[in-house]
């Protein structure tokens, strides 16, 4: 059960980015607004989906949680701290506590390295004193919690299907044992059965692991199979949010009312995730 007070908080948070497409001339690039104040709350063991559509803002935002951008305007806190202008040293140290899962692991994965190697860099953020044994038995718990078989740490990504590379990408992010996680868009590219297995795999990490798991997706369908709590984003905004089945059975903006018309959402079935999730 999520706890009451936020471990990851945005108060009018702004987000302002150069713009790449613009004429490049003599100075700076001129800058265009991608966050407008924007304000969220998400607490331990709590899931909150970030949907909306292509450029929307959802990825910027979560980017911007994590403080991979800096703030233009109002604060992120996490776990009570203001870290909206921290120095990078400073944000190394809490690296290990906020991770982020890629939407593509092929790409987000090194194809020269073996596995383990990858999963051990990031084991460097939080542990960089273990080593030997002790190290290894650390990567294969990582593999094991996501289900996989820990002999296949020692291959190369493309030596892995698509759900096993993703399960990687998870692996790498809970290595260090963080407190909060990004997930942007990570079974977009996965077929149906292998989504199944992925999301019933985070909502189990999230209930066991106590995480806030921000889960950025524009298929409302898995958000309502995943989330506790929804942010519906438009143009840098968030326009409606509030507990995921209240606002499926009434939305309260005519956008949201449009993203559901948009896509097929049949009534779901309560055993679909526990179905999908291996066998442990």
């Amino acid at each position: 059960m999520a706890e009451t007070t936020p471990l990851v908080e945005a108060r009018a948070l702004e987000l302002e980015l150069p713009d790449m497409n613009a004429p490049r001339g003599f100075g700076p690039r001129p800058r265009v607004r991608i966050l407008h104040p924007v304000s969220l709350t998400l607490r331990r063991g709590e899931i909150l989906g970030i949907v909306g559509e292509s450029g929307s803002g959802k990825t910027s935002l979560g980017r911007t949680l994590l403080r991979l951008h800096e703030p233009t305007g109002g604060a992120v806190l996490f776990d009570g701290n203001d870290i909206t202008h921290r120095s990078q040293a400073d944000l190394r140290i809490l690296r290990p506590r906020m991770q982020m899962i890629f939407q593509d692991p092929q790409s987000s994965l090194n194809p020269r390295r073996r596995v383990a190697a990858s999963l051990s860099a990031a084991l460097d953020l939080g542990a960089p004193g273990l080593r030997g044994p002790a190290r290894r038995a650390a990567l294969e718990e990582a593999a094991r919690a996501v289900g996989l078989d820990p002999a296949l740490i020692d291959r190369f990504p493309h030596e892995l299907s698509g759900g096993q590379r993703q399960r990687v990408g998870i692996a790498r992010a809970i290595v260090t044992r963080p407190d909060f996680v990004l997930a942007d868009e990570v079974v977009s590219g996965l077929d149906v059965s292998t989504q199944a297995q992925v999301l019933a795999l985070l909502k189990r990490l999230a209930a066991e692991m106590g995480l806030a798991l921000a889960f950025i997706s524009h298929d409302l369908s898995v958000i309502r199979a995943l989330c506790d709590r929804v942010c519906v984003m438009r143009a840098g905004r968030i326009v409606e949010q509030g507990p995921c089945a209240a606002l499926f059975e009434a939305p309260q903006t005519d956008y949201t009312r449009i993203l559901l018309d948009a896509i097929p959402l049949p009534v779901p079935d309560p055993g679909w995730l526990e179905r999908g999730a291996p066998a442990r």
